[in-house]
């Protein structure tokens, strides 16, 4: 192994230093300091006589007289199914006060791209417990399903509930026989004060023990923030394709990983993309989410939510609109419903679970389960351009049937989507809630739900119900 002390230039994250053989691309790399620290790198670039480092700890300490190696081999995760339960930094350490891991063995973080070919089509149900998201936007087992946010909205209170709930009912059904549930939670750039909350969350309701948590606080190197991510997945893949667990990966938030992305090409002075990002974020995301799937011939799963908080509240911003094209769909949450205390405040009315339609319906959640969906999406969306028309003309100018359709769209935000954190239901719960819901409405306005689930799930009493009430 050849030491050089050939450092010629330090630039933020990036260290650049002269080499007279070959070096490979991500190839690790060791800088031990002149006072004996050592610190970890990352090839960034090799060119002939130059190469760009990456170093994981910061740059802080290093200088000219700094020495470097090249340890001539890529970074691994070192992976074991004992690794659930455990909380391991930004890097893969662990910082739980447990035993160093010891692995079954070391795994490339960057991974194998999935064959398409080999893709199972992701058409199993994931439970969240989440009304909003499993009556409406329904996740299914190999889906990659973001969460659209913004600043000072609780994204984490949503990502820790569906942590703690989510579940395969299908699996639980059939017993020892069927997959384990894991959850791979990789948290990026958050505060100590956030990971606290979610520390004292796994630790009090019990999630820890079918999770792994890797944690890249705010005040850690930037460009640790790029290899949580693949940490993350690579511990997921294996867990699933090597052990049959279905693995729900939560990672947030994207956005900080972004900004991570934007700043080590702004150290190596890359010409800028849209708004400042690098040209190659696209590739580099979907690198990340299209590491979710199945696999012909497995019995795990990959599932990931990536929680991203939007700059400014525009979904026009390159983050949400690239993880858009990717990704198969979105959830929503709203400032609005926020602020009238709804929560989760999730708006289902802009969300969208594009593989719903295959995840859904008899043999998987119930048979009336899509039209009772496809019913509250209309009506809500009815009663929320009637409430823009009562702004204008008033309440008492609307119809008796207007007037319904304007109380189911404040008994759905009440009722449907509030439930509050702590509360996980069934999809059997949801779907009975519904049918609650619709039956407040004439049955002759159920033009989404076929006459024989309306003969059978239609209460007669929950309309006269609200009529009394009205009066």
């Amino acid at each position: 192994m050849k030491e050089y002390q050939t450092i010629t230039e330090i630039s933020g994250p990036l260290v650049f230093a002269e080499v007279d053989e070959p070096i490979g691309y991500d190839e690790i790399v060791e800088i031990e300091t002149p006072n004996g620290d050592i610190k970890r790198g990352q090839i960034l670039e090799s060119s002939e006589g130059v190469v760009a480092i990456q170093v994981f700890e910061g740059t802080e300490g290093i200088d000219r007289k700094s020495s470097v190696r090249f340890l001539g081999e890529t970074m691994k995760m070192p992976v074991t199914e004992d690794l659930l339960g455990r909380v391991l930094d930004g890097s893969g350490n662990p910082i739980d006060g447990g035993p160093e891991i010891v692995p079954d063995e070391r795994i490339d973080i960057v991974g194998k791209a999935i064959n398409p070919y080999a893709r199972e089509y992701p058409e199993e149900f994931i439970q969240t417990g989440v009304s909003a998201i499993d009556g409406m936007n329904t996740l299914v087992r190999g889906q990659k399903l973001p969460i659209f946010s913004g600043s000072g909205l609780p994204h984490n209170d949503l990502a820790l509930q569906i942590a703690r709930q989510a579940s395969v009912p299908e699996e639980e059904e059939e017993g020892e026989d069927g997959s384990e549930f894991a959850v791979i939670f990789g948290a990026m750039g958050i505060t100590q004060e956030e990971a606290n909350e979610f520390m004292n969350d796994f630790e009090r309701t019990g999630a820890l023990e079918r999770s792994v948590v890797f944690m890249n606080l705010a005040d850690d190197p930037a460009v640790e923030r790029t290899v949580t991510p693949r940490l993350a997945l690579t511990t997921a893949e294996y867990l699933a394709f090597e052990k049959d667990y279905h693995v729900l990966v939560i990672l947030t938030d994207m956005t900080n990983y972004c900004e991570a992305l934007r700043e080590i090409g702004a150290a190596r002075e890359e010409v800028p993309g849209r708004r400042g990002y690098p040209g190659y974020m696209y590739t580099d995301l979907a690198q990340l989410y299209e590491r979710a799937g199945r696999i012909e011939g497995r019995d795990g799963s990959v599932t990931q939510i990536p929680i991203l908080t939007m700059p400014g509240d525009d979904d026009t911003h390159p983050i949400p609109d690239l993880t858009g094209y990717i990704t198969e769909g979105q959830i929503y949450i709203d400032r609005d419903l926020n602020s009238q205390g709804i929560k989760p405040p999730i708006n289902v009315l802009p969300s969208l679970s594009r593989l719903m339609d295959d995840g859904i319906g008899e043999g998987l959640t119930r048979v009336d389960h899509a039209d009772v969906s496809d019913q509250m999406y209309a009506a809500y969306a009815e009663g929320e351009d009637l409430r823009d028309l009562v702004n204008i003309v008033g309440r008492e100018a609307l119809s008796e049937r207007d007037n319904k359709f304007l109380d189911f769209a404040d008994r759905f935000e009440e009722e449907f989507v509030q439930q509050g954190y702590d509360n996980s239901r069934s999809i059997d719960e949801t779907v009975e809630l519904g049918w609650d819901l619709l039956s407040m409405l004439p049955k002759e306005a159920l033009n989404r739900i076929d006459q024989d689930l309306i003969a059978e799930h239609y209460r007669e009493d929950e309309g006269e119900t609200v009529e009394a009430t009205a009066d």
